[in-house]
């Protein structure tokens, strides 16, 4: 009778770890290229418009995002997913709206994820700036990480924030920094993603690690197997790479003392173009990239 137990509690405990583990692997929660394709195909899709704050089309990318939020059990804010904003001097955008979504944890710590869904819109003469890099495929990782969480529990609280009007200024990540969800004092990284799903040399760049050098070990750790080049740099002045410490939506984060790591490849050709179309996504490229960026926001919430 005890060797049965003992059996019976061995076997148990391993088929829970084994539960465990393929909920872990479930392919369906891991970043997937056809689905990171998918939503980027939507989002940059020539039916939005470019995106622009304001615009219909930035408004058919933000309910794409809430609905998907709806379907992953991603919970509102105070009860609510939009977040308005005014913008001051531009009379043609009366307000700007983030998308904000969270996944509680076993701590009140929090890690808070952004990628900006917004982008530049429709030129003069009617031509479309789709912005499939920018930022379509960083708002496509955001989705792809709270699917894996909605699955996999997290230990912090997890924000994930899709910000508007950041190409006018960095607008909707500075309303949002004033007006956290939480105290500042339990925010302990903001991980922004605005440009991930192409680059010739097979690399994407982290920025942040020069100014909180604690987050460097878990870089470091995920870049040693990452199939794609996980390189640390682009934030530091006076050296012969751009500097990107305040050039997207992490900046008013890192004003405020809150630590960042920013993920994004270097300007390409087609940057701020029409011609950043879904066809110059790199399907393979931009899900390394999320597995990669997935495994290290892994390893900061195990810490």
């Amino acid at each position: 009778m005890t060797i049965n137990i003992q059996i019976s509690g061995f076997y148990g405990t391993l088929c829970f770890v084994c539960l465990i583990f393929l909920q872990a692997c479930n392919p369906k929660t891991l970043p997937d290229k056809e689905l990171l394709i998918k939503d980027v195909r939507f989002l940059a899709s020539d039916d939005l418009k470019g995106r622009k704050t304001g615009s219909d089309g930035n408004a058919k990318a933000r309910d794409f995002i809430i609905k998907q939020f709806k379907s992953m059990d991603v919970q509102p804010v105070n009860g609510r997913y939009e977040a308005q904003f005014a913008i001051e001097g531009k009379k043609d955008i009366p307000a700007g709206i983030n998308i904000i979504g969270k996944i509680k944890g076993k701590k009140e710590e929090a890690i808070i994820i952004t990628a900006h869904y917004d982008h530049v819109g429709v030129s003069a003469t009617g031509e479309v700036f789709n912005g499939a890099d920018d930022n379509a495929s960083g708002v496509a990782g955001l989705l792809a990480m709270a699917r894996y969480f909605s699955a996999n529990p997290p230990t912090h609280m997890l924000f994930f924030v899709a910000l508007d009007a950041e190409e006018i200024g960095l607008l909707g990540a500075k309303h949002f920094a004033k007006n956290l969800p939480v105290d500042q004092s339990l925010v302990k990284v903001n991980i922004n993603m605005d440009m991930i799903s192409r680059s010739d040399k097979n690399e994407i760049y982290v920025a942040g690690t020069a100014h909180y050098p604690h987050l460097k070990p878990a870089v470091a750790a995920v870049a040693k197997s990452a199939p794609i080049k996980l390189s640390m740099g682009h934030d530091r002045a006076g050296t012969s790479q751009q500097d990107w410490t305040f050039s997207s939506d992490h900046a008013p984060f890192h004003r405020l003392g809150i630590p960042f790591l920013y993920f994004g490849v270097e300007d390409h050709a087609d940057y701020h173009q029409i011609t950043d179309d879904v066809e110059k996504i790199e399907p393979q490229f931009l899900e390394n990239t999320t597995k990669a960026i997935l495994d290290v926001v892994i390893k900061i919430d195990q810490q």
